[in-house]
């Protein structure tokens, strides 16, 4: 550490993190641009300029504008595949990306998200509780380390010379290979954390160039330390010891920040506070308070308090922030303010949300709402009377919002109060299963997809000409049938057994429900990344949900009408309703989410009363809200699992209830998954190479399940090979009559030329291990 750097305190006010994809998915659309061959990789780099000088701009003159007040947490696609790039960490199944001179360029980073027509890209799971996907690193005795990319250092050296100092931010090590998967070449008992002492001498490289470009301060994550781990705690701490050890030794680095959002260090506290980091960011909004005793001995370390959520967008009580930061100030030592996590996880700007009333708008604190939360409480700290107009006023809106119309509706909760056991449970799965089996008469391996079809521009359009006027509802629903009418000929064509409407009515899975259900508003600006150029717009759930009129009835019915195979009616389930919405932090959650499950019951009375027999409620997002603390997951699982089954168990015993998980760890909630007691599951296999089906075998799992067999998320055409050597292995570990054959998730992200020949494969495959299948058994 350099004397200049040591006479830089830590900045009062600061973010974790800011969203990146643009205020108007700028980066969203010049990526995807890029991928398409229209924009070059100058233009591209442009516009990645422009968002982050706009980022540091906008933030100082939010009032962050202390040396490394505002995070560099800038990325193209993913800061877990940035960490890779930063490390050289290329799995050897992707031969050679790195350029001559040892670097990761552009497109062999876009290689690693996106894959290959011979090589499946990178898997993709949740970030710890949230709706944001990272690409998962693979790790093994045979990774080679070394700084193949310098990118964090020229993005702090852009903004450095528009006269503004950032906090460069990097995954951090231990977090790095807590997140890593073995590689293919990686034997079974192999841990990524082993090589720990590899990979530390590439961030005393980084760290040192960024010290030699001027940086005061750096941020490293280290999330995953907030989580019960299979890893034993002591393995972790020792890790933590040694990692921050070699990184705090280094001869010439900037002042390091640990940060830990999503949740409270608990017993890794210990093993940072006794390194001899700078900072330590601790999550006191979800988290508790440390006690007197673990402040008093992180020394002379600036403690981070992060007391304004980054991760939801209601505005901050300060009153209740002000009390805690009174309370980590009683313990001595410096302290600064910050969110709990980082802002990627909320748009950018309330104000610009003019259609919300401003009633609503006043609840709301978006990540700009949130720079301002942060900096009047850093005033508070300095003077507590400066920041007394903005504790009152706060306090007055959440006093307002509590007891405002719909809010609270008593017919909703008295409904509530009014369930019963039976309200929660269908009939034995055998009862159902032979009705199932007489009504709907699949064949073996039948054969469905997830629910929407590619959304084509001409279905945007519609979309938007409706929304503005240009074309009338009449109009625009003739266009919608036409759709339907040509995805239901498509499946036909191919040879599919149970089909699906295709959903282009649907602007989003959760929006088009929270459009039709009271309780919720939506935003038009309100953006957030879900994983690379994907982006989506949680809806705002503020009160109290009831369904006024039925919602997909219609469509369904009249995708029903073309066709005599069975059409699945389509649903998104209550917790997948909760997890991709801004959801109201007033009351349990497992209340808001029998809300949406009763809601979603009258749909599905509806739905067999217009003769739906098949009859899907979507879950991807089970695994997402599962508490990181394994002592908080049972009381989770337990009103996670009731409001599905709230949602389902009034389907008659003939009815076949599916349900969709993707991109999960599901060995971690299988036991919930069961739970569901879906009559036919479907889960993301392909891109993870049929890893679950070991899960679903030792588990004895006992209902129908679609492993799936096509990665939607990448561009890649499966062929019939391909499918077919999944299938097989999937029939190895799970009995044929259970099995379905489907894509991992829905199909709206994706062109129908490509859609239709992976489809086209699926089938071709399925009809060949099928017939091995009916051979073998005569």
């Amino acid at each position: 550490m350099t004397d200049q750097n040591a006479r830089t305190p830590f900045p009062t006010a600061s973010l974790l993190g800011y969203p990146r994809i643009g205020r108007r998915r700028e980066l969203k659309k010049a990526v995807e641009a890029y991928w398409a061959g229209t924009l070059d990789s100058a233009a591209l780099h442009q516009v990645a300029t422009d968002i982050q000088l706009g980022t540091a701009r906008r933030l100082r003159d939010l009032g962050l504008d202390e040396p490394a007040a505002i995070p560099g947490t800038f990325s193209l696609y993913d800061q877990v595949l940035d960490a890779t790039a930063h490390l050289g960490a290329i799995p050897s199944r992707f031969g050679q990306l790195l350029t001559e001179d040892g670097q990761l360029d552009i497109d062999g980073y876009f290689t690693l998200a996106r894959g290959t027509a011979e090589q499946q890209p990178l898997e993709m799971t949740k970030w710890f509780d949230t709706n944001y996907h990272y690409l998962v690193p693979e790790i093994g005795p045979e990774t080679t380390f070394s700084l193949a990319s310098t990118r964090i250092v020229d993005e702090f050296s852009l903004a450095l010379a528009d006269g503004i100092e950032t906090r460069p931010y990097i995954v951090g090590p231990v977090t790095y290979l807590l997140l890593s998967k073995g590689s293919d070449d990686a034997g079974t008992d192999f841990a990524p954390l082993s090589r720990l002492a590899d990979i530390l001498p590439v961030y005393v490289q980084l760290l040192q160039k960024l010290a030699a470009a001027g940086a005061s301060w750096v941020q490293l994550d280290e999330p995953a330390l907030v989580v019960d781990q299979d890893t034993p705690a002591a393995r972790i701490a020792a890790a933590v010891t040694q990692a921050y050890q070699v990184l705090t030794s280094a001869a010439a680095r900037p002042q390091i920040l640990v940060s830990s959002p999503y949740g409270a260090l608990g017993d890794q506290l210990d093993a940072l506070a006794a390194s001899a980091i700078d900072a330590l960011h601790l999550d006191v909004f979800k988290g508790a308070v440390p006690s007197a005793a673990a402040l008093g001995s992180l020394g002379g370390k600036t403690v981070v308090a992060g007391v304004v959520d980054g991760h939801n967008i209601w505005r901050n009580d300060l009153a209740a922030s002000a009390a805690v930061l009174d309370q980590l100030r009683a313990a001595g030592g410096s302290l600064a303010v910050s969110t709990s996590t980082s802002t990627q996880h909320v748009p950018h700007d309330v104000t610009e949300e003019s259609q919300l009333s401003e009633q609503l708008r006043s609840w709301l604190a978006f990540a700009d709402q949130k720079a301002v939360e942060v900096r009047a409480l850093a005033d508070y700290l300095a003077n507590p009377a400066s920041a007394r107009a903005a504790i009152d006023e706060a306090t007055r809106v959440i006093a307002n919002r509590a007891g405002a119309r719909g809010v609270r509706r008593e017919d909703v909760r008295a409904r509530l109060a009014a369930l019963t056991e039976t309200d929660f449970t269908r009939s034995a799965y055998s009862v159902r299963e032979a009705a199932q089996a007489a009504a709907l008469n699949l064949p073996l391996l039948p054969t469905t997809t997830i629910g929407s079809f590619p959304q084509t521009a001409e279905i945007r359009s519609a979309r938007a000409r409706n929304t503005r006027g240009q074309l009338n509802d009449a109009q625009y629903r003739q266009l919608m049938r036409d759709e339907i009418t040509r995805v239901v000929a498509l499946q036909e064509e191919l040879g599919y057994d149970v089909l699906v409407h295709g959903e282009p009515e649907r602007n989003d899975m959760v929006q088009y429900f929270a459009e039709n259900l009271e309780g919720f508003d939506v935003t038009v600006h309100g953006w957030v990344q879900s994983y690379g150029s994907r982006c989506t717009r949680p809806s705002i759930l503020w009160g109290d949900v009831t369904r006024s009129a039925p919602i997909t009835v219609a469509w369904a019915e009249y995708a029903q009408s073309l066709t005599s195979k069975p059409m699945k009616g389509m649903l998104t389930g209550p917790v997948t309703i909760l997890a991709w919405s801004f959801v109201r932090d007033d009351q349990p959650l497992g209340d808001t989410a029998n809300q949406v499950g009763l809601a979603l019951r009258d749909e599905i009375d509806d739905l067999q009363a217009a003769g739906i027999k098949v009859i899907q409620v979507d879950e991807p997002a089970l695994r997402e809200l599962l508490p990181l603390r394994r002592a908080d997951q049972p009381a989770y699982l337990k009103w996670s699992v009731d409001s599905f089954r709230l949602a389902t168990s009034g389907a008659a015993d003939a009815t076949q209830i599916h349900t969709h998980l993707c991109y999960s760890e599901f060995g971690v909630v299988i036991d919930a998954i069961d739970g569901l007691d879906a009559d036919v599951t479907s889960l993301e296999a392909a891109r993870s190479r049929m890893e679950v089906v070991h899960d679903l075998e030792s588990h004895g799992f006992g209902r129908g399940v679609g492993p799936g067999v096509y990665d939607i998320h990448s561009p890649r055409i499966p062929g019939e090979a391909e499918v077919t050597e999944l299938l097989t292995k999937a029939v190895q570990h799970v009995p044929a009559r259970q099995l379905w054959v489907n894509p991992d998730c829905g199909l709206k992200t994706r062109g129908y030329a490509e859609t239709e020949e992976s489809l086209r494969n699926v089938v071709k495959a399925t009809q060949a291990v099928r017939a091995t299948l009916l051979e073998a058994a005569q």
